[in-house]
């Protein structure tokens, strides 16, 4: 079984993201919070590990700073 690397944390990114949706965010360049806002839910969700679960976290994350999905 192949481990992925803990790339955690990566800028303002929540943890509980999990480390594969983490290291995909970050190998595109998606290390804040406001860079995840730039990007729908539907191009997120295309990323390799960023599933349901982590566009919720994130989405939590993103309210509590006065910010949303592009287009949401």
């Amino acid at each position: 079984m192949a481990t992925t690397p803990d790339v955690r944390p990566v800028g303002d990114l929540p943890d509980a993201i999990g480390k594969t949706a983490a290291r995909e965010l970050s190998l595109r360049g998606l290390t804040s919070l406001e860079a995840v806002a730039s990007h729908s839910k539907k191009e997120l969700l295309a990323i390799h590990g960023v599933g349901p679960k982590a566009i919720a976290i994130l989405g939590e994350s993103l309210k509590a700073k006065g910010l949303d999905y592009r287009g949401a």
